[in-house]
């Protein structure tokens, strides 16, 4: 199950195994992040690598020392999720491609959260220090662009995802630092994972939220399906840290008078008095 925030990071189930609260900066709309100072990340019309308008944070103070710029969501509902992840595809200038650049250009970002009870951050009050977030990250690109690739929309967008966590609180916050690099924030999809209800052992087993850790293993209680009863017990599946159920344990079998249909499924025996 995924949950996506697009624009206005509201959040909207698709099939999967993930629930996803998406940013998406693909439509015209304005996202209404709060960027600071104002001279940094600046929200701008482009492309994508397929040539499709989309709406995107872009930053590119290159020539001047010292950057440090901020870019913060909106506030962001964990919907009881303990671990969060991010996806950001991005795209940075190839330092090495931009003439005359001085020494301080990068061609990395940071990513930061917050996680707070309530809405905090607002254009007039926001937290701009490094202090009061933690830090996931420093993301680098695996591919940069340079100023021949651009001319020829020829896009060389970087994904990457991490994960961070536990969390306790009602929601957070994401922040993106610059401190001199040259890039697009193309897309960010916030997500967490979940194990989905499964009918094993002729037991049902509940739709179950991961763990803090990705190593972590949530265990989920069964209850036998209508007509079985059960064999061994407890019975139980654990939910590993990818949304995957694993290590079945005790099991339900068809009560008296009752024959297995479909594998998980209990019917009235039928037989042939002929």
């Amino acid at each position: 199950v995924s949950l996506s925030l697009c624009l206005s990071l509201s959040l909207c189930l698709s099939v999967a195994l993930s629930l996803c609260l998406s940013v998406s900066l693909s439509l015209s709309l304005s996202l209404g992040w709060t960027a600071y100072p104002a001279s940094g990340w600046e929200e701008v019309s482009g492309y994508d690598e397929n040539l499709n308008t989309i709406r995107t944070y872009q930053v590119c103070n290159v020539f001047e020392p010292s950057q440090n710029n901020w870019l913060l969501t909106t506030f962001i509902d964990r919907r009881g999720a303990q671990r969060i992840y991010v996806e950001m595809r991005f795209t940075v200038r190839d330092c090495s491609s931009i003439p005359n650049v001085p020494g301080s250009c990068k061609e990395t970002f940071n990513l930061y959260y917050y996680e707070t009870d309530s809405v905090i951050a607002t254009k007039g009050t926001a937290f701009w220090m490094e202090a009061p977030y933690l830090k996931v990250d420093t993301i680098a690109a695996d591919e940069s662009f340079s100023q021949v690739d651009f001319g020829g929309r020829l896009m060389k967008v970087n994904t990457e995802v991490r994960s961070f966590g536990p969390l306790s609180k009602n929601g957070f916050y994401l922040a993106f630092q610059d401190y001199g690099a040259c890039m697009s924030l193309l897309s960010v999809r916030v997500f967490y994972k979940k194990c989905p209800s499964v009918v094993q052992n002729f037991a049902i087993f509940p739709e179950t939220m991961t763990g803090a850790e990705s190593t972590s293993l949530v265990i989920a209680r069964g209850i036998c399906i209508p007509n079985s009863e059960e064999v061994d017990v407890p019975i139980k599946l654990y939910c590993n840290g990818d949304g995957e159920w694993m290590v079945p344990i005790g099991s339900c079998t068809c009560k008296a008078g009752f024959e297995t249909d479909n594998g998980n499924v209990c019917r009235v025996w039928e037989f042939d008095l002929c």
